[in-house]
């Protein structure tokens, strides 16, 4: 009902983008759904839908939108350490293979790693679209302005009744002290 509600809105705006999960007959006389198109939303900034998802602002580079639709599949993931490192489609995820997860959507990196790892992945200090922040023990992305993170929960992420260290959701903006800020190049 909330996509349902999001469509809404962004239709009244004037927005134009592919519906959600179409059903087709199968072969063996059932349905098929699939995934969710992706949301697009106009703008430099991604915004968070009443659903939980995140839409990908529609100026983003292709790898931003790439990030965003990929971090929207771990929402209904729980946290599960070390979980997106052995196997990067897993049961549940932890800070850096939340992390892992959207990047290698991105093609920025060529396989997970871990919170520590990210402190010498990229470039130094905050990016124009995505920046990783991590230290040796927790790593979360902040993608065109939104947190994806599986820790830290804000009033915006609590209101969808997420606790912490729950899972993968996106959220607002946290306290950074005590992290690295890392980028990658160009973005």
């Amino acid at each position: 009902m909330p996509r349902v509600f999001a469509l809404l809105i962004f239709v009244v705006l004037g927005v134009i983008f592919p519906a959600g999960a179409v059903a087709q007959t199968s072969s063996t006389g059932g349905a098929e759904f699939s995934e969710p198109a992706p949301i697009v939303a106009p703008g430099s900034k991604a915004t968070l839908l009443p659903d939980g998802t995140a839409a990908a602002p529609a100026d983003a580079p292709q790898e931003i939108q790439a990030a965003i639709f990929a971090a929207n599949k771990l929402l209904d993931k729980p946290y599960k350490y070390g979980g997106g490192h052995a196997k990067v489609e897993d049961s549940g995820y932890d800070c850096s293979g939340t992390v892992s997860y959207a990047l290698l959507a991105a093609k920025l990196i060529k396989g997970p790693l871990d919170s520590s790892s990210f402190m010498r992945w990229g470039l130094r200090g905050k990016g124009q679209w995505i920046t990783v922040y991590t230290n040796p023990g927790h790593a979360f992305v902040v993608i065109a302005g939104l947190r994806f993170d599986t820790g830290f929960r804000d009033r915006i992420s609590k209101k969808r009744g997420a606790a912490p260290g729950s899972g993968p959701r996106w959220g607002g903006p946290r306290p950074t002290r005590g992290y690295h800020a890392r980028h990658p190049d160009g973005l």
